[in-house]
This record gives structure tokens, sequence and C-alpha cells, in this order.
């Protein structure tokens, strides 16, 4: 059963990273990358880490495609004011799409798939007990320069969204 899950969740996944990409409209693609989100939580949880599904769907699925959201309406992107773009830049998107699918064969065509068991982990894998004792332990210094490196973007978010007061 959890092979047949697995392919299924695996079909969602790619089938809604494709449309992300090819979807004309911003608002479409944002709402695929959110059902990528929870079809990719939907493999944590087959791997028994219900704690990172959970987050990835809160981070992930919630705050970040709000902003994502958010910034299209703010922008106000339609078809209108999308300019046309010419030959010569699709065809060097073609060209550089090309290139890095040659690029990714060439890397993986020697990748040896194997099976993975699940019986090899232990009882606590992904949970919040097991993920802290990592996170604080192997990672701490890599985990507070990130919280260094949030709380400068919310000080630099704050700044930009303030009013100047001298003007008015």
């Amino acid at each position: 059963m959890d092979n047949i899950l697995f392919y299924i969740l695996s079909g969602i996944s790619i089938g809604s990273a494709l449309l992300v990409v090819l979807s004309k409209n911003p608002i479409y693609s944002v709402l695929s990358l959110i059902i990528t989100f929870a079809s990719i939580s939907g493999h944590l949880l087959l791997l028994s880490a219900e704690f990172l599904a959970i987050v990835n769907l809160i981070v992930y699925a919630g705050a970040i495609m709000v902003l994502f959201l958010f910034v299209i309406m703010m922008l106000n992107l339609n078809e209108t004011t999308e300019k046309n773009s010419n030959l010569i830049s699709k065809l060097a998107a073609t060209g550089a799409a090309g290139l890095l699918l040659i690029s990714l064969v060439y890397i993986f065509k020697s990748y040896q798939v194997g099976q993975f068991s699940t019986q090899q982990l232990t009882e606590d894998f992904g949970s919040a007990h097991q993920l802290g004792k990592i996170l604080f332990n192997e990672f701490l210094l890599p985990f507070e320069i990130s919280s260094v490196l949030f709380l400068s973007a919310m000080i630099g978010a704050v700044m930009l969204g303030k009013k100047d007061l001298k003007q008015h």
C-alpha cells in the first residue's frame, strides 16, 4: 500500500511542479506550488517524519505561499502589462534548458538507485525531540546564524514599510 501511495504522490508532485513552470497565470502557478508542497508533505508522512510534514505545510504552503500571492496581487501582474518576449530570448531560454538537461543526464547516468527500507530507521525518526537534539547539538552555529539573518530581514522589512513622517 505504501508503494502505491508513493507513486500516486510522486505523480501529483511531478504534475503540479510542471504546472508551476508551464502555467501562464501566476495565481495558478502559486496554487500548483501549494499542491506540490502538500504532496511533498505526504512523502514525509510516508517516511514517518510527521513533524517535518506539518512544518512543511505550515511554513511553505501556508506562510510563504500567502506572501507570494500577496506580492503577485501587489504587482498586479496580468497579460496586458506583460511584455512579449522576442525570438532571441525564447531561443536562449530553450538552449539554457537543453544544456541543463544534458548536464543533469551526464551527472545522473552512473547514479545507482537502491532500495531503502524504513525498518532501518529508529522509532523516533522524524520526531520533534530527535530533530531538536540534532539541531541544537550538531547544527547550533548555522541555526543561530540563520536566526540573526531572519532578525535582520524583519528589521529591514519594518524599515522599508515604515512611512516617512517628515514628508507628511
